[in-house]
């Protein structure tokens, strides 16, 4: 089943095309990542899913019909930063959340217990720390226990412990089926928490699908010969290649992480009647293959 399925959405500001013909869906169960430079989009992209912007063409759905104000309401969000009273407490706070929402108030003793905050619950919200702020967002975006969760970049500002513990209580949420579709610019973020990704640059999808298949660490293996024409042309039929290019006096050829075999490239091309002059092993790093992907 499809959670969010996106098609063909664009968003004008004047001469400004925020978003240029999108399109993707996000399947039931995942942690789905939207991820591009700032300026790429992704809080268009999310305001629109949630009503707050409307788009300037294309269309969406939500759990696979047009969306309307109920089934927005089955969607768990933090889009910007946390506002609440700084001299109430947790529950006081939430009480307040869930108002605003109209529904919730009774599940209050069990969200703190989700995001860790039952034993800080009588605390003022000034005495927290920015991972406590922020974990207290995430734990208005769960009255009602939506089945959905929409964030916006829900580690921004904060330091390292407290980045730490947003990803673990994401991955906590994922294991208890929630989908979760959240917007980072942080590769790092997208890498150890998301299964899914749509990367995103000034507006226009580059790619998205399976984070293992997108984000994948390779091995590059630089190969040259006297005729590197005839060695490219060779080399495209080498088997377990991912892909494969010329650079400068060389032909990169790139293979899964952990998978190159420098003797078994060598003696490929050996049987073929070409002697290698150079050969040697290179790892493409997540954040080469990202810049890559949005460069």
């Amino acid at each position: 089943m499809e959670i969010l399925n996106i098609k063909n959405l664009s968003k004008n500001y004047g001469t400004v095309q925020a978003l240029k013909q999108v399109s993707f869906s996000v399947p039931a169960g995942t942690v789905f990542g939207i991820l591009g430079p700032n300026g790429s989009g992704k809080t268009t992209l999310l305001g629109i899913v949630m009503d707050v912007l409307k788009p300037t063409s294309g269309t969406y759905e939500i759990f696979g019909q047009s969306p309307t104000a109920d089934q927005r309401k089955q969607i768990g969000t933090l889009l910007e930063t946390p506002n609440f009273y700084h001299y109430l407490n947790a529950v006081e706070n939430l009480k307040i959340s869930a108002a605003i929402k109209g529904r919730g108030v009774d599940d209050i003793d069990r969200v703190l217990e989700v995001v860790d905050l039952a034993k800080r619950k009588n605390s003022k919200f000034s005495t927290y720390s920015l991972g406590m702020k922020q974990r207290l967002a995430i734990g208005a975006a769960l009255l009602g226990n939506p089945d959905v969760l929409v964030f916006d970049e829900p580690t921004n500002g904060l330091d390292p412990v407290g980045i730490a513990e947003i990803r673990e209580l994401i991955k906590k949420l994922s294991k208890e089926g929630k989908t979760i579709i959240m917007a980072s610019h942080l590769l790092d973020e997208v890498e150890k928490v998301c299964t899914h990704v749509a990367i995103l640059k000034q507006g226009t999808l580059i790619t998205y699908g399976d984070v293992n298949e997108i984000l994948i660490n390779e091995d590059v293996v630089e190969t040259s010969a006297a005729d590197l024409e005839q060695l490219y042309q060779l080399l495209q039929r080498m088997p377990g290649k991912l892909s494969i290019n010329r650079k400068d006096q060389v032909v990169q050829v790139n293979f899964s992480s952990g998978t190159a075999d420098l003797a078994a490239v060598n003696r490929f091309c050996f049987d073929a009647g070409i002697t290698i002059t150079h050969l040697q092993l290179k790892k493409k790093s997540l954040e080469t293959k990202f810049l890559e992907l949005t460069h």
